[in-house]
């Protein structure tokens, strides 16, 4: 099997059907001030070249992590900090808008909004601006242990969120989202802006993808 057909075979789009609503999605929203608004429009601007007017995002893209913390608290003090404040000295130099998402699943398979679905958080290179991003409580150390019921509410999320959204083409881990570099859909102005990600693993995508055919 060659490269190219391996990269397609990895992402290529599903053919979703209804899962039903959304009365399992718990809002919990994280701290997003007009401070946290503006650095996220600087970001724009520094990273796509856009003088963006508001954050507004139109989803094309799922991706999926782990929050590489075991902890759901935890996770959620991490992502409603508005600024990295010296947690991620990696990522500072790229801006200061703290890393974001619009969904955290816990290990019990709990499934919460942070932020509205259409809104752009900072969590994956070249495409924060057209994607929405789901974490899952976990990872820690880079060891798989997410969980059955974390597979479950991934595959039912994604089935509600391509219903909700006909415009994602994609779902993928983070740590396949170079994939799309150089692809209509990625948009990244630095072009040493890169890192090596493992989440959330091989063995989940494959599970969730498998669940979501069904």
């Amino acid at each position: 099997m060659n490269r190219s057909f391996y990269i397609l075979l990895i992402l290529l789009p599903f053919a979703f059907y209804s899962c039903g609503g959304n009365s399992y999605i718990i809002d919990k929203p994280i701290s997003f001030s007009k401070q946290r608004v503006d650095l996220t429009k600087e970001y724009i601007k520094v990273h796509y070249g856009i003088d963006a007017q508001n954050i507004s995002i139109e989803p094309k893209v799922i991706v999926l992590h782990w929050t590489a913390i075991d902890d759901f608290e935890a996770c959620f003090n991490l992502f409603n900090m508005e600024t990295l404040n010296g947690s991620r000295p990696d990522l500072e130099a790229s801006g200061q808008v703290n890393v974001a998402i619009q969904f955290l699943v816990d290990r019990d398979g709990s499934v919460y909004r942070l932020m509205p679905e259409t809104e752009m958080a900072r969590h994956c290179i070249g495409l924060n601006y057209n994607s929405i991003g789901v974490e899952n409580v976990g990872g820690e150390n880079n060891v798989d242990n997410l969980t059955d019921e974390q597979i479950a509410a991934n595959i039912k999320l994604v089935k509600y969120l391509v219903e909700k959204y006909p415009g994602i083409q994609y779902v993928i881990g983070h740590l396949e989202y170079r994939l799309l570099e150089g692809s209509p859909l990625w948009l990244e102005k630095d072009p040493e802006y890169r890192t090596i990600k493992y989440d959330p693993g091989k063995r989940f995508m494959n599970a969730v993808r498998n669940g979501v055919m069904k």
